[in-house]
């Protein structure tokens, strides 16, 4: 009856959004859709639509952190995928469940700005984020304006990703998307710099949620034993045939449509 392989499980801790496109929904579909298990604590909720981001509002970081805990307890986690953190409280409490579980790969999608450009952390926040965070990050998926944030005082991309992993990051899948290039150029850094280098074409239109996808699916791949170079190009693959075939269902950002491959020919 139950003779199914159990899915490996990945938490995912992240922030709702009501419009489905990107956050916690995303996250869910990405890693059901490439086989795994998504246990999931959300860490903000999120007054927001396909257009831009209002407001955010975080959760009790007491509250997170004992769901959380409840879950790593319980169920046979994988791998942590992080993604909208909320406030400083949040980051200091992920930070003490990254501290108790060194084990498990980290993938972590530094959301600092919304797609429709509202910002989504101070700059105690990054701070933070470069202090508790990204020592423990095994995988960082930022685009070319967060990697920058991240790395003000850097002069080129090679010298921010170099940055960040002086400070204890492992890998950086750095996404092309917000470049003015006119094919999407993505890129993974390692501890001797670049070690791979894909070049997608540009699909036309704005997509609300792609780096949520990416950095899900990069998780969903890893905790089933994918090595991070494999993970890193198939999670592309995954997510521009996501946006590929995405759904414009109003005047906003596109919809990713993560089960592409259920649709009917």
């Amino acid at each position: 009856m139950h003779s199914h392989p159990a899915p490996a499980v990945t938490l995912v801790l992240a922030g709702h959004d009501p419009s489905g496109g990107a956050g916690i929904q995303a996250d869910i579909e990405s890693i059901r859709a490439l086989g795994g298990y998504p246990a999931t604590v959300i860490t903000a909720t999120t007054t927001q639509n396909s257009h831009n981001v209002q407001g955010i509002h975080p959760v009790n970081a007491n509250d997170l952190i004992a769901q959380a805990r409840m879950i790593l307890d319980d169920l046979p986690i994988s791998a942590i995928k992080i993604g909208l953190l909320g406030n400083i409280e949040n980051i200091e409490a992920i930070h003490t469940l990254l501290r108790d579980h060194p084990d498990l790969p980290v993938i972590f999608d530094p959301i600092l700005q919304a797609g429709g450009g509202k910002k989504l952390s101070s700059q105690e926040m990054i701070a933070a984020i470069s202090d508790l965070l990204l020592p423990y990050t095994t995988l960082l998926t930022p685009n070319t304006q967060e990697l920058k944030q991240l790395s003000p005082n850097a002069d080129s991309v090679a010298a921010q990703a170099q940055h960040l992993i002086n400070l204890g990051c492992q890998h950086i899948a750095l996404t092309g998307t917000h470049a003015d290039t006119p094919t999407v150029i993505n890129k993974l850094y390692g501890s001797h710099g670049e070690m791979q280098h894909k070049s997608w074409p540009r699909l036309a239109g704005d997509y609300h949620g792609s780096g949520c996808t990416f950095a899900s699916a990069c998780a969903a791949l890893i905790s089933q034993g994918a090595d991070i170079c494999n993970a890193v190009e198939m999670a592309q693959s995954f997510t521009w045939k996501s946006l590929e075939s995405a759904h414009k269902l109003s005047e906003g950002q596109y919809l990713p449509n993560r089960f592409f491959w259920s649709d009917p020919a």
